[in-house]
């Protein structure tokens, strides 16, 4: 179990709905992952992220559904590509990893409370 936060803490994780415009294959990546390119709206615009995504989903799979992504951590370079985002998911050792959703249609950049 992990130690408690404080608020504060929490309130500095920016955590935004973003919509998936493409998702593409990472072949460079040490494991692997899709490029995942979202919209998070207009003060964010469209970011990319590289997701190890691979045992749930096809890409196809992926493309137009809106996901909850950190949208203010650093810029983190990932072999060739720079990741702009975290997406968020629950973390299934058996059957991989699970993104997190929006099901009600919401503006791209919607905060998360």
């Amino acid at each position: 179990m992990k130690q408690p936060i404080l608020w504060e803490q929490f309130e500095s994780i920016q955590l935004e709905v973003g919509h998936i415009l493409s998702v593409e294959k990472f072949p460079e990546a040490k494991n692997p992952a899709y490029i995942i390119a979202a919209d998070f709206g207009p003060i964010h615009g469209t970011l990319k992220t590289s997701a190890q995504l691979t045992q749930r989903y096809n890409p196809e799979d992926l493309v137009g559904k809106q996901i909850v992504g950190v949208t203010n951590f650093p810029k983190k370079q990932i072999g060739p590509m720079m990741s702009e985002f975290l997406v968020l998911g629950a973390l299934d050792s058996e059957n991989g990893t699970a993104i997190l959703q929006v099901l009600e249609k919401v503006p791209p950049g919607t905060s998360i409370a």
